[in-house]
């Protein structure tokens, strides 16, 4: 009651109260920044180092090891996890607490580097990220289908869906999950092959020779000049691989086709996505952290 009685004897003084109050509230909300997801300032970065072939006893003793004895270099490190699957080590740098983390993921960078002089050839340079909000799934792209295969709709979602996400302000793709890579796939015959005394390792390299990446030329043929391609697994006829030889001289020449049978397929699956009891494809869409 003596709300009101205050009101209806100093109504001037109300009012200016109430239109203050109303004006600072106005100026507090357009100077008020616009955080999304806040910086959480998590002590964590993770490394991701796929390899291609690789089984998991491979991935520890020939990746995963070097990584790890280096990260132990890191100032504020507390521990590091790691795990290793077909064709792909996963690692957790757990740092303590107040550790300057801009600090830290320069020198995971150095030392990722650094460990890196020690692995086989052909490894390609891990995923690193930093932990924090922004980097947590908001949402789950589904693909599935009745007629495509998981090879096919992994290609689609990478390929095709993926860009335009990626491009869209302030969203965050990732690379899809539960399906496998398109690749061109050799299988040879073991029994055909101790039968022409070839190893592995020679396969291998013949057939890594043959497809080399070299500039296409061209032929002058009368009024037309002709693009000549040098890879034939980047043409439409992949058979012509079934062509290259893999051993020659004095006995008769082996060619691939004798041990072995080529196809426009997908690499081995090394993860699988279920969704209602289906095999699918799916995408981890994140939201980027914006300030205003």
């Amino acid at each position: 009651m003596w709300l009101v009685l205050t009101a209806m004897r100093r109504p001037i003084t109300i009012l200016v109260a109430v239109i203050s109050i109303a004006l600072c509230s106005i100026l507090a909300l357009r100077q008020m920044k616009v955080d999304i997801f806040p910086k959480l300032g998590a002590p964590a970065i993770y490394v991701a180092q796929p390899y291609g072939g690789m089984d998991p006893a491979q991935m520890e003793g020939y990746l995963t090891y070097y990584y790890e004895y280096h990260f132990l270099y890191i100032t504020g490190i507390e521990h590091v996890e790691s795990k290793n699957i077909q064709g792909v080590a996963l690692m957790k740098l757990v740092f303590h607490p107040d550790t300057d983390m801009s600090q830290a993921m320069a020198e995971v960078v150095e030392y990722v580097n650094r460990a890196r002089a020690f692995m086989p050839p052909g490894a390609v340079p891990p995923f690193i990220m930093r932990y924090d909000a922004g980097s947590v799934p908001v949402a789950q792209l589904v693909f599935s289908s009745e007629t495509r295969s998981p090879g096919e709709m992994q290609d689609i979602a990478l390929n095709r869906v993926r860009p335009i996400f990626a491009t869209l302000p302030g969203v965050s793709a990732p690379p899809p999950f539960g399906g496998n890579q398109r690749s061109i796939v050799v299988r040879v015959d073991p029994e055909r092959m101790r039968a022409y005394q070839l190893s592995p390792e020679e396969v291998i390299t013949r057939v890594n020779r043959a497809t080399t990446v070299l500039p296409s030329g061209s032929v002058r043929t009368g009024d037309f000049i002709r693009f000549v391609s040098t890879n034939a697994a980047l043409g439409a006829n992949i058979n012509e691989l079934l062509d290259t030889p893999l051993r020659w001289g004095p006995s008769p020449t082996v060619y691939l086709r004798d041990i072995g049978t080529i196809s426009d397929s997908t690499d081995v699956v090394v993860g699988y996505a279920h969704v209602d009891g289906r095999r699918t494809v799916y995408c981890n869409q994140a939201r980027r952290c914006v300030y205003s």
